[in-house]
């Protein structure tokens, strides 16, 4: 898979993606993270790619037309007919999630447009059909951290990219829950022990408890995620006794 990033600060997408399993998946050919600097498109000897906003108004936009001719630049590298997936990370655009994650690593090239300042002249969006995604609401200085995050969480789900295969599937989010209690070594810690069914070896005991603390832990820090679930009639039951005998007790 290969992301590309339009932005005024493709050092802090490069030194990223070059540290830890992304570096290791570039080296290995699994994904590539190229990093286009939309002030190399600026027309003017200053290179400034920005300008004050019509009917007024605090601070500055960043003009369509640096960003298109970067975006045409970037474009006409990628084989093939099919318009690219584009994203413009805004506060103002759908949340982010693990199934949008999903369904973007499916891609074969992402776009991803990395604002700045009061934000992009509307007309550069329309004609780069770019989508308007968030990470969250609350506003950061640039897009470059957004969109950091989104290569992360959607590298990681490029087959290959993590050693074992199945560490994609089984924690948060995954299936709509939160991820169950992890424990390593040593078996007791400042005298906390570890769950004696994690240490019986009998798997479905532990893929019992596993769930049930997913259950548990879903409902105590993120019960709107429930209401998305896929839980068995079994499970409600069990999650509403816990909360029930839970509240009792408090």
């Amino acid at each position: 898979m290969k992301f590309h990033v339009l932005t005024l600060f493709p050092e802090m997408i490069e030194q990223c993606c070059a540290a830890s399993i992304l570096g290791r998946a570039q080296s290995k050919g699994q994904i590539s993270v190229s990093a286009t600097n939309i002030r190399d498109y600026a027309e003017n000897k200053h290179g400034h790619v920005d300008d004050y906003p019509y009917g007024g108004g605090a601070g500055m936009v960043m003009q369509a037309g640096p960003i298109c001719r970067a975006f045409d630049a970037v474009t006409s590298g990628i084989e093939g007919e099919k318009h690219p997936r584009v994203i413009y990370v805004t506060p103002q655009g759908q949340v982010f999630s693990q199934k949008m994650a999903q369904e973007l690593a499916r891609e074969e090239d992402l776009v991803i447009l990395c604002g700045h300042y009061e934000g992009v002249d509307e007309r550069a969006l329309i004609q780069i059909g770019a989508e308007p995604v968030s990470i969250g609401d609350y506003v950061l200085t640039g897009g470059e951290l957004p969109a950091l995050v989104m290569i992360d969480a959607i590298a990681r789900l490029v087959p290959g990219v993590l050693n074992n295969s199945e560490s994609a599937e089984d924690e948060s989010f995954s299936d709509g829950l939160l991820e169950y209690p992890q424990y390593t070594r040593p078996e007791v810690f400042r005298g906390e022990a570890v769950p004696e069914v994690l240490l019986s070896g009998h798997h479905a005991n532990i893929a019992k408890w596993r769930r049930e603390q997913s259950l548990i832990r879903t409902g105590e820090r993120r019960p709107d995620l429930l209401e998305s679930a896929d839980l068995s009639s079994k499970e409600k039951r069990f999650l509403q006794e816990y909360m029930t005998r839970d509240s009792e007790n408090t």
